[in-house]
């Protein structure tokens, strides 16, 4: 498989892209401390989208890593994770928005947050807002309390150049951030890198 040239994800915005069935994404936190939100859809049928709650129910988990699948809202296996290197990721809580700082963050600006940049950025491929799911935020370290399930929300376990890379089970679009949400990134904003190494480049035997 040849090996494609990273895309760079801008503090605090998104993007959104096609990847078909073989298709490998490298998820990579360039400098550390950083989350993105992602979000799969079918390519050929957006109704089918991925689900936590169908996913941590069939993982038995919320701490998903490597061998885990991410599951659609039809059961079917959308992408696997084949290798990670951090380790603590979250499924639980759905992308930051404008309500998300009115609510958490009054006394700072008001920011569209990762629902709006996901929005903006998947509408092209036809995805409107009210279709945009709980994302699966990678990087993000949300731990759970055992005794009286609170959650928290504490800066991300990544160092620079940690990344999570899974394998597309089915044609998809692929929404993905750089997350605005200050809590979630120890309080300062960082890029996102990404690549797709296409499955079509591997070399014919």
């Amino acid at each position: 498989m040849s090996i494609a040239q990273p895309v760079e994800i801008p503090p605090r915005s998104g993007d959104a892209f096609r990847m078909a069935r073989g298709d490998s994404l490298t998820v990579i936190d360039p400098r550390g401390r950083q989350v993105a939100d992602l979000l799969a859809f079918n390519a050929d049928d957006l109704d089918e989208v991925i689900s936590s709650g169908r996913t941590l129910d069939y993982a038995e988990t919320i701490r998903l890593t490597t061998g885990h699948k991410l599951y659609s809202n039809r059961s079917r296996v959308m992408l696997e994770i084949v290798e990670d290197t951090v380790g603590m990721h979250d499924f639980l809580l759905t992308p930051c928005s404008v309500d998300t700082f009115d609510h958490f963050y009054p006394d700072l600006p008001r920011h569209r947050g990762c629902f709006g940049n996901l929005a903006a950025a998947l509408e092209p491929y036809g995805v409107v807002p009210d279709r945009i799911p709980v994302a699966f935020n990678c990087f993000m370290n949300v731990p759970v309390n055992g005794e009286t399930g609170k959650l928290e929300v504490l800066p991300p376990l990544s160092g620079p150049g940690d990344h999570i890379r899974f394998v597309a089970q089915m044609d998809l679009v692929i929404g993905l951030t750089a997350c605005s949400a200050p809590a979630s990134n120890g309080g300062s904003f960082k890029p996102i890198q990404y690549r797709v190494d296409r499955a079509s480049d591997i070399p014919p035997l």
